[in-house]
């Protein structure tokens, strides 16, 4: 039942066209102050680099600046990067938040880049990337230097991860993904697990995926049952031509990849609604737009809490994350209090 859901707010600090990211992370902490007056249980930054539209950088910070200015909602990642970065310097970042706010810390991780092949490049030179076949390892090794679990036979065994606070005080893990790889693996490690629906072009799987994660959990210290986290991207106004408007600057931000492959100049970050609205789009960026749409729940609160109930019941979950792009950090709030209405948080 809808009363029964779980609901938090994932937010990629989406910036504004003729605006510094500093505006965009001064729009996350904001949205996390107004989040969490409407009643959402967690809220998770993301981690994007050379990506022109999202300023979250560097979710270890990020998260620090959002606990500071919120008083109980548990703040996360969606997710660390972990391929870029070593299991003990994660676990460390991690331990400092938990120290300052025990009990509201949650360490999203995830296999993915979050950026181009260049970028990546550049965030491992001198040294060469990790070989993402290492990935599970640094998984294991992060729950172990956390929890002081690392196994007797660890090269590293010795090593605590400071500063210290008690293992059943550690940051909550969550692996993040949007395939049965990270779904295996979280279950063969019994984690909690968070599929990203809200790319858009993977909901058709993602049922299967969550069942394959279910099917294959083993239980573990940190987690006795499946846990299934669905974040969807959902966009949610008072009328019809409101909902037109108000996704007009995402779906045009959504279009940019195709338009500058096809040799458009295209300006990096949100642009307003109505300019979203008037710029023309080829067929290909029309497809290419549409598609993605497909996948996003938008309308009017009706329309989305039936939408989010759908979702989570065809993932069979009670645990439903939400994103949201909009060019007007008003229109962002706007959104999640209409979610957090329909659905009686309030």
């Amino acid at each position: 039942m809808p009363s029964e859901l779980t609901l938090s707010v994932v937010d990629q600090s989406p910036m504004r066209h003729g605006e510094t990211g500093a505006h965009a992370l001064r729009d996350t902490v904001e949205l996390a102050k107004a989040t969490e007056a409407l009643g959402y249980s967690r809220f998770w930054v993301a981690e994007h680099h050379s990506a022109g539209t999202f300023a979250g950088t560097s979710p270890e910070i990020l998260i620090g600046q959002v606990l500071a200015n919120t008083s109980h909602i548990r703040v996360g990642s969606g997710g660390v990067m972990l391929t870029h970065y070593s299991a003990l310097k994660v676990a460390e970042q991690f331990r400092v938040l938990e120290s300052f706010y025990p009990g509201r810390v949650d360490l999203g991780i995830g296999r993915a880049p979050g950026s181009d092949q260049r970028t990546m490049l550049a965030l491992a030179y001198p040294k060469r990337p990790v070989d993402v076949q290492t990935f599970p390892q640094q998984v294991v090794d992060v729950v172990g230097y956390l929890y002081d679990a690392l196994q007797p036979d660890h090269p590293f065994a010795a090593l605590k991860a400071a500063p210290g606070p008690k293992p059943e005080s550690a940051p909550e893990i969550w692996l993040l993904g949007s395939s049965d790889y990270s779904a295996r693996l979280a279950a063969q490690l019994g984690l909690p697990f968070s599929f990203a629906d809200f790319f858009g072009t993977t909901s058709g799987h993602g049922p299967a995926v969550a069942e394959l994660y279910r099917r294959e959990f083993q239980p573990s210290a940190l987690c006795a049952e499946p846990r299934l986290n669905v974040t969807v991207q959902v966009i949610c106004a008072p009328t019809a031509e409101e909902v037109q408007r108000v996704t007009a600057s995402r779906n045009f931000n959504r279009a940019r990849r195709v338009l500058a492959a096809q040799g458009e100049e295209i300006r990096e970050g949100l642009l307003p609604p109505a300019e979203a609205m008037a710029r023309p789009l080829t067929e290909a960026a029309r497809a290419h737009v549409q598609q993605y749409v497909d996948g996003c729940i938008d309308g009017d609160p009706d329309q989305v809490k039936e939408g989010i109930t759908t979702t989570a019941q065809r993932y069979g979950t009670t645990d439903v994350g939400i994103v949201s792009i909009t060019y007007a950090l008003t229109d962002r709030i706007r959104s999640y209090e209409l979610v957090a209405r329909a659905f009686g948080l309030l």
